[in-house]
Parts: structure tokens; sequence; C-alpha cells
């Protein structure tokens, strides 16, 4: 299961930066807006100290971790969805994410231009919430009159559709993101048929400086953007985007004292992927054996075949059972053996709900 965030912002807010840290990519991050003109995918591993647990107690050949996948596409500016800076080009590249990171300039320095001349977080997240509105507003009417013209043949499906783009068209005409407005079960598959960006998961990341990273609450642009993503049911992670570009060349020990020295636990980096993760609602399962422990994403409250299905569609086609121990026992007990012994380890059938942290063996026939 491939899961992606779409990086979004407006120019010289840090997203390249940001990426550079997730990525290691050593894309462009240059002083002046379109630094990023073409669309950059990383992938980055999920952060899970199970994993490195479970290989301890396993002892296997290799280990292999869950991954999340980070497109940065160039900077929005006002007028972008009437083809202002780079127009329309950034729609196609997050269309199909699962959620939008979208990054807020959330320091002051006088060496780094902002594209409207000032700091202000909650102009800046108007800017490009309206831009995603007003692209999300154009695709609906495009839409709108396609399905018009079928309905007039009182087509049943066209007519279902047709009702459900005018409730859309009416609330993007009002600037409400499609995410305010309410839709039934039945309806919700046309609407993510039609991928609009205002539907999906939003992920305020506020870009703050070195000096706020002890003790972001001081930061007042911060609370302000806490307040309005608090309002919209959004979250909301600070993140130092320099910062974390230097911390992503450093192997783990070095990392671990440069956090230190931070007085930070965790960072940021880590707690921006954790987030997005359980933005999307997602677990982790693992299988462990001989050759490999790997970690597996997951929607929460898939049942075993579904879940098997993430590995491979013949494993939830032809499937058998789930042979189970949780993580949690499985560190209580110390071995596979034990867990055995100690009867925490299960045979699930096709109706069981998987839960994060499950260790998993699928037996499949097909």
């Amino acid at each position: 299961m491939s899961l992606t965030a779409g990086i979004v912002g407006l120019p010289n807010v840090g997203k390249s930066t940001l990426f550079n840290a997730i990525t290691k990519a050593g894309v462009e991050a240059a002083n002046y807006p379109f630094a990023t003109i073409d669309p950059n995918v990383g992938v980055v591993e999920v952060p899970d100290e199970r994993l490195k647990r479970i290989t301890e107690v396993v002892q296997p050949q290799k280990e292999i971790p869950t991954t999340f996948e980070f497109t940065d596409i160039a900077g929005i500016v006002k007028g972008a969805s009437k083809g202002e800076g780079l127009g329309n080009k950034f729609l196609a590249n997050i269309r199909q994410v699962d959620a939008i990171c979208h990054v807020v300039r959330c320091f002051d320095d006088d060496n780094i231009t902002h594209v409207s001349g000032k700091v202000d977080p909650l102009e800046d997240i108007e800017t490009i919430n309206l831009e995603l509105i007003l692209a999300d507003l154009e695709s609906v009417d495009k839409r709108y009159d396609r399905v018009k013209k079928i309905a007039r043949t009182k087509n049943a499906e066209a007519l279902a559709e047709l009702a459900i783009l005018e409730r859309l068209k009416e609330g993007l005409e009002q600037n409400k993101m499609a995410n305010q407005l309410e839709f039934t079960k039945e309806e919700e598959p046309i609407v993510r048929s039609l991928f609009l960006l205002t539907r999906k998961d939003m992920l305020y990341v506020a870009n703050i400086s070195e000096d706020d990273v002890s003790d972001p609450s001081a930061n007042p642009y911060l609370a302000q953007v806490e307040e309005l993503a608090a309002s919209q049911g959004a979250e909301v992670v600070p993140v130092c985007a320099s910062l974390e570009e230097e911390i992503a060349v450093l192997d783990d020990e070095e990392k671990e004292i440069f956090l230190e020295d931070f007085g930070i636990e965790e960072s940021g980096l880590d707690r921006l992927i954790k987030k997005a993760y359980n933005l999307l609602g997602l677990g982790t399962y693992f299988t462990a054996g001989e050759k490999e422990v790997r970690a597996w994403t997951f929607k929460q409250g898939m049942t075993a075949p579904q879940a098997a299905g993430v590995i491979h569609s013949d494993f939830e086609r032809g499937f058998i059972r789930a042979e189970t121990v949780h993580y949690d026992d499985l560190m209580e007990t110390g071995s596979m053996t034990k867990a055995k012994e100690a009867g925490k380890y299960r045979s699930e059938g096709k109706e069981y709900i998987v839960k994060d942290g499950d260790i998993m063996l699928f037996r499949f026939n097909v």
C-alpha cells in the first residue's frame, strides 16, 4: 500500500528545504520563487521502534520498514488557479495524494524574501486554501457541464451525481472547502471519484526558527496556525526545516546527540511522518521470519484478508487464516516459542480486524 502526501505552500516558506530533509535528495532550495520547477517525489521510512525490537527477537537476515511518499511541488501564488506563477501545473501532481502537508512560514528572517513582503501565516493559509478551492471549483464545473447533458435523458445515475455536483458548486462558490460539506455514505464514492484537493486530509507544517525548537509554544505565529487548524479539524506539527536538513545527514548516534543539545526527544520530521500516518487512519502490522522482518501499512479497520492483500492480491483471494501474535505479547514473553506456550499465538479467520502492532503469518491457497 503506497501512501502519499503532497507538500504545498507559498514560495520561500521552506518546502524544498523540508523535502531535502525528508528525502536527502538534494532538491534545489534557492532564495527565490519557483526554485522547484518540476515535482519531486521522495520516499521516507516511517519511524517505528517496534520493528527494531522485533528484529532483535527474531534475528532475521534483513529488516524492512514501511514507507511514506512525499511529493514536493512548485510554490503556489495568488492567482495560481487562473494561471499566475506556474498556474495549474501543480494540480495533476497532487490530485492523487492521500493527504496535503501545507507548509506555513512561522519565522522572521530579513534574508529570506516573503512573496507578499510580510510574514502572516493566516493570510498565507487563506491564499493557498482559496487557490485549492478555485481549482476544485473549476474541476467541478467541467464535470457538472458533462453530467448535466446526460441528466437531461433522465438517467438515474447522472441525476444523482448532478445533485451532488450542485451542492459542491454552491459550497465552493461560497469559498468553503469541500471537506466542510457533508455527504451520505452512498454519496461518498461519487465525491471521492472527483479527487478534490479540498477533500483531502490537511496537515499544517509550521516552519519555525531554530530559536523556537526547544519551546515551540513561545512562537506567536504557531499559536495562530493552531487556532485556525482547530477550527478546521486539521492537525499542526511545528518543524524547523533548516535544522531538519542538518539532522538528515547524521547517523543515529550523532542525531541523538544533536537532538539532546537542542533539548528535544524526537526530530520534527519523525513527528511529521507519524502525524501524517495517523491523520490518514493508518496502522502497521509486521511479518517476521528467518529471511526478513518487515513492517506493512494498512488502513485501521481492515480485516485479516484485506490486510493480507496489502502484500499481494493472491494472499487476499486465497486467504485461509492468519497466525497472529501481538507485538506487546511477543515482548512480554521474549520469543515466538514462548508466546505460543503462553497461549498468546492465535489463529484468526476472515472476520478478524487487524490491530496496530500485530505480527502476522498468512496462510493462503490459490
